[in-house]
């Protein structure tokens, strides 16, 4: 019990691990959307920086006018998608291995500046079972509750 617990919480930091290396440890708060539903993977991240927040193409937008800009580039952004959703197929792995649950959603902050971390886990269907909805539709969904009650 106490192996399984332990990959994963190191899959979960890799993947704050990956989305702060994309910010050159520059934020203030790190959010990740992971989803694993049917057979369908997705990830999306997005950043409190500077009391904005911002998806991960717009991290420049939240800057200061000194400040270092990042590297937000397409191709950058796709290399850090490619590790979520490696790591999200991981935990799948896992969960399967010793018959767990897999969430089909998960919601991930960590505090920066407190090192606290926060997870949510969802487990029911959120989109496969609905005409309008996606994955995407689902990530945005959770930016806009995010920035609407500054959490």
């Amino acid at each position: 019990m106490k192996e399984f617990e332990e990959r994963f919480r190191e899959l979960q930091a890799d993947m704050i691990s990956i989305c702060m290396e994309y910010i050159d440890d520059r934020a203030d708060k790190v959010y990740i959307y992971a989803s694993c539903e049917g057979n369908i993977i997705a990830s999306k991240f997005f950043y409190l920086i500077n009391n904005q927040y911002v998806k991960s193409h717009q991290v420049n937008d939240a800057l200061e006018d000194e400040d270092e800009r990042y590297d937000a580039s397409p191709k950058r952004g796709f290399m850090v998608l490619d590790i979520l959703n490696e790591d999200i197929e991981k935990i799948e792995a896992l969960c399967k291995e010793n018959n767990k649950d897999m969430p089909t959603e998960m919601k991930l902050i960590y505090d920066v500046k407190s090192g606290h971390f926060t997870a949510e886990y969802n487990y029911e269907l959120v989109y496969t079972n609905d005409d309008v909805k996606t994955a995407s539709y689902s990530a945005n969904e959770w930016f806009e509750e995010v920035q609407h009650n500054r959490l």
